[in-house]
């Protein structure tokens, strides 16, 4: 439907400029016709707001602000001009329509980037509700700023509705990582899931790794563009720095998240212990009682950890703390899990790994472990599931890396940009939650043992 409304706006600017072009207008008549159009155009969009697809939603506020803008701009026109009666030069009417349609197309673009979506069904029992908090390290100083401000580390919390009800400490808690430039609600139907299922989730931010998130002074944080470049030179292959270079590098990155994950746990441990939130936290007023009440559900022997991307491999090297007792990785190389390069090989960490652990990948990072299996490659996804106590793996078929996220639901452009497959990604992402819910009731709420098949 933004097709149409593009269409039936571009058709309007220009049917007017072609009316206008046929006869000599006074600035006085082009100001008024001016100001009648675009009121016109305003009731079209309000008229196909009963058609799906059509909203209020971000998708359309850029083209609502452009709208507002026009009609305030027409109508100081229309007073200036009242009474002017020179004639209205026709290569200004037309340079004029010109701007219009590109500013008109422009305001549109995120209605034909981000599809309409709202969510999964959920197939728990419970309702959902969501608050947030900052949570504020003070051991540590922001390594991205020179201003000698701590680290800040947004959480996001989802969470059964009616919480007051529910039984205090009795709900597992689930710790969520996101990818390299992803940010919080990168997997907000798994989270809304899991917390119909009732459990506690908490999706962290990683800032200055998050495409953008706020701090705890209302300012917006991108992502740092030397991490994006970095990130994707490497992913791509197109790096021309040795094994040893790009270890330290991606070492910085996963210790920085591993930092961020780790005190996020300790926080909240400590919170639940005491039953007190301390300078750590920064919470608006309105979300005080909602958090409050958010702590007292959480049972803190039960925690897991997941991530998507370099978020999984996050999850996967906290998850040897001994307070976690599952751990989920969606298609991420285990990069915390490569301790050093020698003669041009990863050095791998040959411990056992004794926590409960699920690795989903994609149908070519699958295929890629079959060939280092092969060819003797110390593949560290390989060597930790070898060692790991209880470690599950799967594969989708026909899935990319962005499949087990929401974008390709969200925004299927920006997601074949960054690497989807042909499968059906909302029954892709349906099958991997039911999955993350079954292990996590396995090994968190003791419920039945835990099978998975070798692909899906």
């Amino acid at each position: 439907m933004a097709l149409v409304l593009l269409l039936v706006l571009v058709i309007t600017e220009i049917g007017f400029a072609v009316f206008e072009l046929t006869k000599s207008t006074t600035k006085k008549d082009w100001t008024k016709r001016q100001l009648g159009v675009i009121g016109a155009e305003i009731l079209i969009y309000l008229l196909m707001l009963v058609l799906p697809g059509i909203d209020f939603s971000f998708r359309f506020k850029g083209f609502v602000i452009l709208l507002a803008i026009r009609i305030i701009f027409a109508f100081i026109s229309f007073l200036i001009n009242r009474k002017n009666e020179k004639i209205k030069k026709k290569v200004f009417i037309v340079l004029g329509k010109l701007f219009t349609c590109f500013f008109i197309i422009g305001s549109l673009a995120p209605a034909f980037i981000f599809k309409d979506y709202n969510g999964r069904p959920l197939m728990g029992s419970y309702e959902v509700a969501e608050s947030e908090s900052i949570l504020i390290d003070h051991s540590r100083t922001e390594s991205f700023e020179t201003d000698g401000s701590y680290r800040e580390v947004p959480v996001h919390f989802y969470y059964p509705e009616n919480a007051e009800v529910i039984k205090e400490h009795s709900l597992p808690l689930v710790i969520f990582s996101h990818g390299a430039f992803g940010y919080y609600q990168s997997n907000t139907s798994t989270y809304m899931e899991l917390a119909s299922h009732g459990y506690v989730v908490v999706s962290l931010d990683h800032p200055y790794h998050s495409f953008f998130t706020k701090d705890s002074d209302g300012k917006t944080i991108t992502v740092n563009p030397e991490f994006i470049q970095d990130a994707m030179r490497i992913q791509n292959g197109g790096s021309e720095e040795t094994e040893e270079e790009i270890y330290e590098i991606t070492s910085k990155w996963i210790e920085l998240r591993i930092a961020d994950m780790n005190f996020v746990i300790d926080t909240l441990e400590d919170t639940v212990s005491t039953n007190n939130m301390n300078e750590t936290w920064f919470v608006n007023d309105d979300s005080k009682n909602s958090i409050s009440n958010i702590i007292k559900l959480i049972d803190i022997q039960k925690i897991g950890l997941m991530g998507h991307s370099l978020g999984g491999a996050t999850a996967v090297t906290v998850g040897r703390r001994e307070d976690v007792s599952a751990v989920i990785d969606l298609d991420g190389t285990m990069l915390g899990e490569e301790i050093g390069v020698k003669d041009g090989n990863p050095i791998i960490n040959e411990e056992p790994y004794i926590t409960p652990l699920l690795s989903v990948d994609h149908e070519a990072h699958h295929q890629e472990r079959i060939e280092a299996e092969k060819t003797g490659y110390n593949y560290v996804n390989n060597i930790i599931l070898k060692n790991a106590t209880e470690g599950y793996s799967t594969y989708f078929k026909g899935s990319e890396h962005m499949n087990f996220t929401d974008l390709p639901l969200f925004s299927p452009t920006l997601a074949g940009l960054l690497g989807v497959g042909d499968i059906d990604a909302g029954k892709c992402i349906d099958q991997v939650n039911s999955l993350v819910v079954d292990f996590y009731d396995s090994f968190l709420k003791d419920s039945g043992e835990f099978e998975v098949q070798e692909s899906y």
